[in-house]
């Protein structure tokens, strides 16, 4: 029999808990690293021009391959950590909520602002980009249908990453080769 003094309360300690710091400051650190992280994109951007020169990689293959690798390493190293727990719920929402979160309110958020700063931006993909993501699209939704994870069909994921890899390694962009 379990007395009612010896269930630890749990109300008690989440009102034991300080708050480290305020709102407002949290939204002042937020603001400002928000700023800082954009001057930082700034850079990032321009210097991927000169990457691809001289690494002699093409700009695509940086921008859609190598930057969302390095970009999104800290979400990579939480969703294998959540398989090896096997928590494959997690795993699959930490993965997928990203691409949708990119997808839906990223993109489409930064061409309203272009819109407002004058850069021309739109949603208007080329038959390459628009192919990839419509097939990726396909596989990921095939393998994720029955809701079972093995080692096969994470092979045949990495293998379609790697694909893609390669396909925007050797694409050639036909605005790119227009301007020539």
């Amino acid at each position: 029999m379990i007395l009612q003094e010896e269930v630890p309360n749990e109300d008690a300690t989440e009102e034991d808990e300080e708050v480290e710091i305020s709102m407002w400051e949290a939204i002042a650190w937020l603001a400002v690293l928000t700023i800082w992280i954009s001057v930082l994109s700034e850079y990032l951007v321009n210097a991927i021009e000169g990457a691809s020169d001289s690494l002699n990689l093409p700009v695509a293959f940086i921008s859609v391959i190598l930057l969302p690798i390095v970009g999104n390493a800290a979400e990579h190293a939480s969703a294998i950590m959540f398989a090896m727990k096997d928590k494959l719920d997690i795993t699959i929402g930490v993965a997928i909520g990203s691409s949708t979160q990119i997808s839906m309110f990223v993109i489409p958020f930064c061409v309203v602002v272009g819109w407002m700063m004058g850069q021309k931006m739109d949603l208007n993909f080329q038959l390459f980009e628009t192919a990839t993501l419509f097939i990726t699209v396909l596989v990921v939704a095939f393998m994720l249908q029955d809701g079972i994870a093995n080692y096969l069909k994470g092979l045949m994921l990495v293998l379609c990453y790697l694909i893609v890899a390669a396909s925007f390694f050797v694409h050639v962009d036909p605005q790119a080769s227009d301007d020539d």
